[in-house]
């Protein structure tokens, strides 16, 4: 059992380390503060261990049967990538637009804009819950993953539900991480030019990760 659920975080933690859709998520929410990245986590935490509770009660398996429910969440997913990465590259716009008037006056009017633009703590944490359940791959994942470390005997629902609980705390933690050294790094990352570039880079990718997902056969 103890050799199982070592094997179970380790995994859990490479699962976190691949850089995805979430990540980029996390790291743009951090800019803004560390409450609202953590806040992102939780809601996207939220979301794995929903996904962990649908695989263990069988559902994601009709996801992953059904190509008609299967192809709904995934344009839906499409849609939510691309509204964040147009989202994203919007507010790059508009901060290059607002230096162009003048390093002073930009910055002033920056400063004021993103005092009006900070989102809340539930905008926050639904953004980052969003982004995990509109992701079919992540239920299909999920019901493939924590089958394979229910140990032998074991009773397979509330082991599952366990594992999904166990799971979602550990990317808690890795992804606390990132939202501490965003944090640490913030007086170089929110220089103007700086995170303009950072939200061009994430919205780019997060809209081509939208398109790829609905060309997806």
């Amino acid at each position: 059992m103890v050799s199982t659920l070592i094997a179970f975080l380790g995994a859990c933690t490479l699962i976190a380390a691949s850089p995805g859709p979430s990540t980029i998520l996390i790291i743009k929410q951090s800019l803004q503060s560390r409450r609202a990245g953590f806040l992102t986590v939780l809601g996207n935490e939220t979301g794995v261990f929903l996904w962990g509770v649908v695989a263990a009660c069988g559902l994601s398996a009709l996801l992953a049967a059904s190509q008609l429910a299967y192809d709904v969440m995934r344009v839906l997913g499409a849609i939510v990538l691309v509204v964040f990465g147009v989202q994203t590259l919007w507010q790059a716009r508009r901060r290059r637009g607002a230096r162009a008037v003048g390093d002073g006056a930009a910055e002033g009017a920056e400063d004021g804009e993103w005092r009006t633009t900070v989102r809340s703590g539930r905008a926050s944490y639904s953004g980052g819950l969003l982004m995990n359940l509109a992701n079919p791959k992540a239920a299909v994942f999920a019901m493939s993953f924590l089958p394979q470390f229910v140990p032998k005997g074991a009773p397979e629902l509330p082991t599952m539900i366990a594992l999904a609980a166990i799971w979602a705390v550990c990317e808690v933690a890795y992804y606390g991480v990132y939202v501490w050294c965003v944090g640490r790094m913030k007086a170089v990352l929110s220089r103007s030019g700086v995170r303009r570039r950072l939200e061009q880079v994430s919205g780019g990718v997060l809209l081509l990760l939208g398109v790829r997902l609905a060309l997806e056969g």
